[in-house]
């Protein structure tokens, strides 16, 4: 029996395929593993966008190198896919052409956009049905934005000549050789044009962005038939039978599929996701509702907070700061330190997100003395990320949430035991760190097998010895810290306005 799931994984910064083997008791192995770099593209301040035609071609490459290491496409049952959500492509369907790079999830040339529908009173209404606000973060004004830069697109899109999608639905479009334009209720949820109850297109909510129903893709549930890809490309017509955003890949990769779970991924940005139940949640702290999920007739929805810079602060330290040659060394770095000598740094590169929403906030740094050097600006950049998980955190029990013990975490900066252990120290919370750290593909992989009936459930998940850290900072230096970290932010706002 094919017992393979191929996992496609297209990232930020990097594109990558993992074969996983569907072993006894539901538990999926990794076999054998392909990774490209992403070139990404900063033609403005604010502006991100990525090559679509170089995200299919490391796809087919890190796909085909996948399955030879494996044994061969005779062994493979299905295709999983995970995505960088919100990334926005505009293609023809003719050609299948991309006609303008894809705008990236971070990007932000739509606030003027968003901030006029706002203005205008409107985010009510697409915070009630979509569980979203307004801003240049989710899909709909992107593509809005381009339909106005490729000329004629608009026009050709309502003729269904021009199609529209998020990274996952591009993906699959290629693989299937245009046979199906579909994409995935979670990915869908993230557009600010679906409604979060049922599920489907809202005709109003694209009137409202000025997006052509007929150029958007068919809404499946994550663990449904997507088509299949063309055998020429790896030797046999596989089934496509999982997809999911990255985020919400992760939650079941983590097997966090109870209400009151929650994971955080920390790569570029870092994402909470607290699984609510089978009913959508109303935030009241700028919090997003979203779907967790939809397999099998099982339906989870989830309260999400997006912190924009995370690993991408490392990264700047590394690449233009060059304080560090390797992002390894900030462990040690941070760790040769009392304290943080009283340095905050907001890592506001492209805005602050929940739960401040503040598209116009840049990266500030604040308690700067004739003492700070390197050290100091790699320990605040580390510690950032456990301030921001807080203010997450601390939205979510606003929220009615009960106070989390628990937070499952993963992506690479958990590699880092100094900002877990100040995760762990700044939010009051046991930190749990899998074995294997490949959620957000261990999720579509687990999605795959669910829709090919490989496994019977995704509640079947084999408990993982994880890494642990347990809060052992005292109550008055936290609340020190986090009155410091406040004031930073506070200083990032005010500058910004």
């Amino acid at each position: 029996m094919n017992r393979l799931i191929l996992a496609i994984d297209q990232g930020t910064t990097s594109t990558r395929a993992i074969a996983f083997e569907c072993g006894d008791g539901g538990r999926l192995r990794p076999l054998a593993v392909s990774q490209i770099e992403l070139a990404q593209h900063f033609p403005k301040p604010g502006w991100v966008e990525h090559d679509a035609a170089e995200i299919w071609a490391a796809t087919l490459q890190t796909c085909r190198e996948v399955v030879g290491k494996a044994g061969g496409v005779g062994r493979f049952a299905a295709i999983g896919i995970t995505n960088q959500r919100e990334t926005s492509v505009v293609w023809d369907a003719a050609t299948g052409e991309p006609l303008h790079r894809a705008i990236v999830w971070q990007d932000r040339r739509t606030a003027e956009a968003t901030s006029t529908l706002a203005a205008a009173g409107h985010e009510p209404m697409v915070q009630a049905a979509t569980g979203l606000i307004l801003d240049p973060y989710f899909s709909a004004s992107k593509f809005a934005w381009l339909l106005d830069a490729a000329p004629g697109a608009r026009e050709r899109a309502a003729r269904g000549e021009v199609k529209l999608g998020t990274i996952e639905t591009w993906l699959i479009w290629k693989l299937t050789g245009g046979a199906s334009h579909v994409t995935d209720a979670t990915n869908a949820s993230r557009t600010s044009l679906m409604d979060l109850a049922s599920r489907r297109w809202r005709p109003d909510l694209a009137a409202l962005f000025d997006v052509p129903m007929a150029g958007l893709p068919e809404i499946r549930d994550c663990a449904d038939h997507l088509g299949d890809c063309e055998a020429s490309l790896f030797g046999a017509a596989l089934p496509i039978h999982g997809a999911a955003g990255d985020q919400q890949a992760a939650l079941v990769g983590h097997g966090a599929l109870k209400a009151g779970d929650a994971k955080i991924t920390y790569g570029t940005g870092a994402f909470l996701v607290a699984n609510v139940g089978a009913a959508p949640v109303a935030s009241t702290s700028r919090l997003l509702g979203t779907l967790g999920y939809a397999a099998n007739g099982q339906v989870a929805y989830a309260l999400e907070g997006s912190i924009f810079s995370a690993g991408s602060a490392i990264q700047w330290l590394r690449d233009e700061l060059k304080v560090i040659s390797e992002s390894r060394q900030s462990e040690a770095m941070a760790q040769g330190l009392r304290d943080n000598g009283g340095v905050y740094l907001v890592p506001g590169f492209t805005g602050l997100g929940a739960p401040w929403w503040e598209p116009e906030a840049r990266g500030t740094i604040v308690g700067l003395s004739r003492d700070s050097g390197p050290a100091q600006m790699v320990r605040a950049a580390l510690e950032s990320l456990a301030y921001q998980t807080r203010d997450l955190l601390d939205a979510l029990e606003k929220d009615g949430a009960p106070k989390l013990k628990v937070l499952k975490v993963d992506g690479g900066v958990t590699a880092n035991a100094f900002a877990m252990q100040f995760v762990a120290d700044i939010c009051e919370v046991t930190v749990e760190r899998p074995a294997f750290q490949e959620m957000t593909a261990l999720g579509a992989a687990r999605l795959a097998a669910l829709g090919v009936g490989l496994i019977g459930d995704l509640e079947d998940h084999p408990a993982e010895a994880p890494a642990r850290w347990e809060p052992r900072m005292g109550a008055d230096e936290r609340e020190r810290l986090l009155k410091g970290w406040r004031g930073a932010v506070k200083a990032a706002i005010i500058a910004a306005q």
